[in-house]
């Protein structure tokens, strides 16, 4: 009888460790079919939201989505931060039904990518907005240029775009913990790099050069030579 019982004693804490995780396993299908429904909802809400915001003319006029176009993506950047956001939600969903099954290592791994999410989404958002200030003040710089008779008003306005997006790239780098001090300091030191060249070449071999450009940008004002001024000797 008593072997009978040694035999037994493992098939009756298979049997119960079996009944206990069977309602875990229940609980946790339920959790991931709930996130999912939610995910799927606040993902349409987003959507909507950002495009009755006209988020996605703001998008458009920035050239983010032309640049997903071009690299290939069929969808704009109002959808692309829905499906971020839906991906936010499975993530979550998911890291509660492990943590009820008890799988921590999963779990950890899980909610270390489900805190990167949120910051990409804003990374996005820097970038958009960014984008498209820097592509008016752009259009700004030359619609000036032009009415005070500048001379290359496309150069100066592409230039000031262009500074303007690198510095937004940096913050969203910078969101993103992408490179981190390195990523900066590269930026400065080839910035300097840059401001010593235009500087050596102006006050060596360029100074006739920046002669023209000057003359063009801001021309003098060629003025008469004044009158000869005579001293009145009279009393």
């Amino acid at each position: 009888m008593e072997s009978v019982d040694v035999l037994l004693d493992p098939v009756r804490v298979f049997l119960a460790q079996i009944g206990v995780f069977l309602p875990r396993l229940l609980l946790a299908c339920v959790v991931l079919i709930g996130g999912w429904l939610l995910a799927k909802v606040i993902r349409f809400a987003i959507e909507r939201g950002l495009r009755a915001m006209n988020f996605n003319v703001l998008t458009e006029r920035a050239g983010m989505d032309g640049f997903l176009r071009q690299g290939g993506v069929e969808t704009d950047t109002t959808r692309l931060i829905g499906l971020l956001v839906y991906w936010l939600v499975i993530l979550a969903a998911l890291v509660i039904a492990f943590n009820g099954l008890g799988l921590t290592y999963i779990t950890e791994l899980l909610g270390r990518v489900l805190l990167f999410v949120p910051h990409v989404v804003v990374a996005l958002v820097i970038l958009a907005f960014g984008s498209y200030f820097a592509r008016f003040v752009g259009e700004t710089v030359v619609t000036y240029c032009r009415n005070i008779d500048l001379k290359d008003a496309e150069l100066l306005g592409a230039l000031a775009r262009y500074a303007i997006i690198v510095f937004v790239v940096l913050i969203a780098l910078d969101q993103l913990a992408i490179g981190g001090d390195i990523i900066r300091e590269s930026f400065l030191i080839i910035l300097g790099g840059i401001v010593l060249a235009a500087a050596l070449a102006f006050g060596l071999g360029g100074k006739d050069w920046a002669a023209e450009k000057l003359e063009r940008w801001w021309p003098s004002v060629r003025r008469s030579e004044p009158l000869d001024r005579r001293d009145d000797l009279s009393p």
